[in-house]
């Protein structure tokens, strides 16, 4: 007992001897810490502003010399036929992907009298069938072409912004199987042969509907938000073989899909995305938190920077912003779907 006693005795003496050292270690390493970690966001922040005003992204050339070939699905309207034209421009051979043929023709003439020495190719498929000889053809057509790009850009969101539980059945598996599988088989037909050369640029468009949860858009959101983990496994799985991967996270542009018409500093036309998107690849631009991914456009960047990498309350903002303007979009295509059927029964 007594050797308890003084072995208590001693014990406490030393940490009351102790305690203002250790008290001053752990002040100073709390310091350490706090300072490192102003140091890195201080950090973070000026690579973002860096990547989207000042660094140049990697040049197309550096995935295939000119006259080597790019697939862009979706290629019709929007983003998927600015693609096509500006990647056309830069000398590249295109094969064309979407779902009616007729505007296929179109654009594949626009860019055979833009750009005479440009080759091109068309399939006309739906990518909800998700049909086995859809993709039987489009392999035909690859055949031993150099396919130095592949842009991921079919997709498609719901009709009308839609709580889940009403979610038309065939819209939710129409999302999922388009925006999903058409992504996932597609790159599968292109990535061999990339492999094989050891090089190649993977873009697949993203969203912010998948970067953060967008309610009545659910089915949508997450099929994006899957894409976002792929793309970053398959980012990883393709660099040894110098293949770069991308998924190009997208607020809101003028669109079919997105119903808005009107350009602004938030929302800019397909033009000026995709010319930030060539332009900016293999930065991350406002997304630094994920690898393989990146928000080229400026505005599209700062608003990702703030929503994934300064508070949380912020994302909870753009959460409820993106509701409320859904609802709003919901509240009026109702309305005029209602006027619409007044007139007919009339």
């Amino acid at each position: 007992m007594d050797f308890l006693k003084d072995t208590q005795s001693c014990l406490s003496k030393l940490e009351f001897n102790f305690a203002p050292g250790w008290q001053s270690v752990a002040a100073s390493a709390l310091l350490a810490a706090g300072g490192w970690f102003a140091i890195s966001r201080a950090w973070t922040l000026i690579r973002v502003l860096l990547n989207l005003f000042i660094l140049p992204g990697k040049s197309l050339r550096s995935f295939g010399p000119k006259g080597s070939w790019a697939v862009v699905t979706g290629a019709s309207d929007g983003l998927g036929k600015e693609f096509a034209l500006q990647i056309a421009r830069a000398g590249y051979n295109i094969v064309l992907v979407s779902r009616t043929a007729s505007k296929l023709t179109t654009l594949s003439d626009e860019i055979t009298s833009k750009y005479p020495s440009v080759q091109t190719k068309i399939l006309a498929m739906d990518f909800a069938r998700n049909e086995d000889q859809d993709y039987e053809k489009l392999k035909a057509i690859l055949g031993d072409l150099d396919v130095a790009i592949l842009v991921n850009n079919v997709g498609k969101s719901h009709s009308i912004p839609v709580p889940f539980a009403l979610t038309p059945e065939d819209e939710m598996t129409d999302i999922v199987t388009i925006n999903c599988l058409g992504t996932l088989r597609v790159t599968q037909l292109v990535v061999p042969g990339m492999i094989q050369r050891k090089r190649g640029l993977i873009l697949t468009m993203g969203s912010f509907g998948g970067l953060l949860p967008t309610p009545l858009l659910a089915t949508y959101s997450g099929s994006k938000a899957f894409l976002q983990q792929w793309s970053t496994a398959l980012g990883s799985e393709l660099q040894p073989y110098g293949i770069t991967v991308e998924l190009v996270q997208a607020y809101l542009i003028t669109s079919a899909m997105s119903k808005i018409r009107r350009t602004s500093a938030l929302i800019p036309n397909p033009r000026a995305f995709v010319k930030a998107t060539l332009s900016k690849i293999g930065n991350n631009g406002g997304s630094p938190t994920y690898a393989y991914s990146s928000s080229p456009y400026w505005s599209h960047g700062l608003v990702a920077y703030l929503a994934t990498c300064v508070a949380n309350p912020m994302s909870k903002w753009l959460t409820n912003q993106n509701k409320g303007m859904h609802e709003s979009i919901r509240k009026r295509a109702l309305r005029k779907a209602e006027r619409e059927n007044a007139k007919k029964s009339s």
